[in-house]
C-alpha cells in the first residue's frame, strides 16, 4: 500500500502529469497480468514456500534501490517506472502462490471467516499506512516511505523461512505437461464453468473500470487541494471502508441470497464512485468537499470489499486443489486491473478531466453489472448453503 502510494506521488511531483501516472499503471499491472498466468502454473509445480521467499527478497532490493535513488535525487520518471514495472513481473509469480498456499493453512468449512480475516489484515493497511505515509512524505519524503516498504518484504522473507506447512502432493501425470499446456488447462477450467467465468469477469471490471480512481488520487487530491496529508487521508478512507465491509459480510456467510448481495454491493459501489466524481468536479459548489469526497470513497470501498470477498470465497470453494494456483492465479488478475484501468481513465483525463474520467469508466461498469444481473441466472441465486 505504501509503495503505490509513493509510487504515484513521487510520479505526480516530477511531472505533474495524469497520464505519467497512467503509465505508471501500466507498467504496475501489465507485467504482473502476463506473468501471473504462468505463476501459477508455477505454484501448482513447486514448494510454493520458496517461491514466497524469492519473490519477497527479490522486492525488497528493488525498493532499497529506489528508496536510495529518491533520497540522493537521482530517480527520474522513467526510473520509477522501470522499477515499478520489474516488481511487477515479480508480483505476477507472489500473488498466484499466496492465492495458493492460503488454503492449506486452514479447514475448508473455516473458508468464509478465513478470507474475512486475511481481508482484515490486508485492508486494515490500507487504513493506516496511507495516513501514515502522507505524514511521513510531508514531513521527510518519499524515499523513506520506500525503505519502509523494502523492511516489509524483508520481514515477508523471514516469515516465510520459518513456515512449516506439507507442500500437496502433485499428481505425476500433471508433471510432465508443459507450463503452456497447465496455463491452458487451467484457462479452460474456467471457460468451461460459467460461474468462475463471470465473477472473475466481474471482478476484473471492478477493479478497471470502478476503481481506475486509485490511480489517478493524488490528482483528485489536487483538485480537492487537499496535498499530500489530503492525499493519505483519501487513500486511508478506502482501507476503513474495506475494513467495514469485511465484517459486515461476514453476516451473510450463510446467506441463502448471497449472489443477489454480491451484484447489489457491485451496483453500490459503482454508485458512490460516481458521487465522488461528481463532487471532485463541482468541489467549488460545495460546502466541506473534501469531508464528502471521503465519505463517498469509503461507502465504495466498503461496498467493493463486500463483493470482493464473497466472491473470492465462492471461487475457493468451488476450484479443485490441482488447479487452485493456475485459477486463482487468474483471480489474481483482479488487482491488477486497478492501475491497468488507471492507464485508460489517464488518457481520457489528459483530454478531459480526471472526474470525467472517471465517470465514464464507472457508467460502463454498471451497464455491466446490469447485464449480469438481467441475463445471468446463475449469478443471482448463488447462495453459501450450496456448499
Amino acid at each position: 500500500m505504501l509503495q503505490t502510494m509513493a509510487q504515484g506521488w513521487l510520479l505526480f511531483e516530477l511531472t505533474d502529469s495524469v497520464i505519467m501516472l497512467g503509465y505508471l499503471g501500466a507498467a504496475a499491472s501489465i507485467p504482473t497480468i502476463l506473468m501471473t498466468l504462468f505463476g501459477g502454473a508455477l505454484a501448482d509445480r513447486i514448494n510454493k514456500r520458496h517461491v514466497l521467499m524469492t519473490t519477497s527478497i527479490s522486492i525488497f532490493f528493488l525498493l532499497a534501490l529506489l528508496a536510495l535513488l529518491d533520497a540522493t535525487a537521482y530517480i527520474t520518471p522513467w526510473g520509477v517506472i522501470a522499477i515499478a514495472a520489474v516488481v511487477s513481473v515479480i508480483t505476477g509469480f507472489d500473488w498466484p502462490t499466496r492465492a495458493a498456499i492460503f488454503p492449506h493453512l486452514i479447514n475448508k468449512e473455516d473458508m468464509m471467516s478465513a478470507v474475512a480475516l486475511n481481508s482484515i489484515i490486508w485492508q486494515s493497511s490500507r487504513m493506516v499506512m496511507p495516513m501514515i505515509g502522507g505524514f511521513v512524505i510531508a514531513l521527510v519524503g518519499t524515499w523513506l516511505v520506500f525503505a519502509l516498504c523494502a523492511l516489509g518484504f524483508l520481514s515477508m522473507f523471514f516469515v516465510m523461512a520459518g513456515l512449516k506447512i506439507e507442500s500437496p502432493k502433485v499428481i505425476e501425470t500433471r508433471e510432465k505437461q508443459s507450463t503452456l499446456e497447465q496455463v491452458k488447462e487451467g484457462l479452460s477450467f474456467i471457460i468451461h464453468n460459467k460461474v468462475f467465468l463471470i465473477l472473475i469477469s466481474l471482478s476484473y471490471a471492478a477493479m478497471f473500470f470502478g476503481m481506475s480512481h486509485m490511480q489517478l488520487m493524488p490528482a483528485f487530491s489536487s483538485l480537492l487541494e487537499a496535498g499530500e496529508q489530503g492525499y493519505g487521508l483519501l487513500l486511508s478512507a478506502t482501507g476503513v471502508g474495506a475494513v467495514v465491509g469485511t465484517i459486515l459480510i461476514g453476516s451473510y456467510q450463510d446467506s441463502k441470497r448471497l449472489g443477489h448481495i454480491m451484484l447489489g454491493s457491485a451496483t453500490m459501489a459503482g454508485l458512490s464512485i460516481f458521487v465522488f466524481a461528481f463532487i471532485a468536479a463541482f468541489g467549488d459548489s460545495f460546502k466541506h468537499a473534501f469531508f464528502l469526497a471521503i465519505i463517498s470513497i469509503l461507502i465504495a470501498a466498503t461496498f467493493n470489499s463486500m463483493f470482493m470477498i464473497s466472491s473470492m470465497t465462492v471461487l475457493q470453494l468451488r476450484v479443485p486443489d490441482h488447479l487452485r494456483g493456475r485459477v486463482m492465479g487468474f483471480h489474481g488478475v483482479t488487482y491488477s486491473m486497478i492501475p491497468l484501468g488507471g492507464l485508460s481513465a489517464g488518457f481520457i483525463a489528459s483530454i478531459s478531466s480526471p472526474p470525467t474520467a472517471i465517470a465514464i469508466s464507472t457508467s460502463l461498469f454498471l451497464l455491466f453489472i446490469l447485464y449480469i444481473t438481467i441475463s445471468r441466472a446463475e449469478i443471482r441465486k448463488l447462495s453459501m448453503k450450496n456448499y
